[in-house]
């Protein structure tokens, strides 16, 4: 399975971005896939998740502000976010696997398939 993340940017505080990543090999009905940021001096952070059956899940830091969504025909999985704050500047990566249990989708060792991030940069 390969992912490819795409739609960071620049933006100033108060904007949007979405950010895309396309997945190909497998079966990508199957996989959860998620997005995480990795920030400076920091540790890499779940941001957000969508199962298989279109449930999601986010971190309480985007929720409400932030959507992902999945496309099964085109192998797409998005990245909405609005309302961007200086924190959430980071390089966001989206993640796939078929076998993540519920209890650790918020995991990044849970995931074993990989994009390469896309970087967002907030200004105040």
């Amino acid at each position: 399975v390969q992912l490819q993340a795409s739609g960071g940017g620049s933006v100033q505080a108060g904007g949007s971005l979405r950010l895309s990543c396309a997945v190909s090999g497998g079966t990508f009905s199957r996989n959860t896939l998620a997005w995480f940021r990795h920030a400076p001096e920091k540790e890499r952070e779940f941001v957000a998740g969508i199962r298989s059956t279109g449930s999601t899940y986010y971190a309480d830091s985007v929720k409400g502000r932030s959507t992902i969504s999945r496309d099964n025909v085109r192998n797409m999985v998005y990245l909405q976010m609005n309302n961007l704050k200086p924190e959430d500047t980071a390089v966001y990566s989206c993640a796939a696997s078929t076998s993540v249990i519920l209890s650790a989708m918020r995991q990044s060792a849970a995931y074993g398939n990989w994009g390469q991030g896309t970087l967002v940069t907030v200004s105040s």
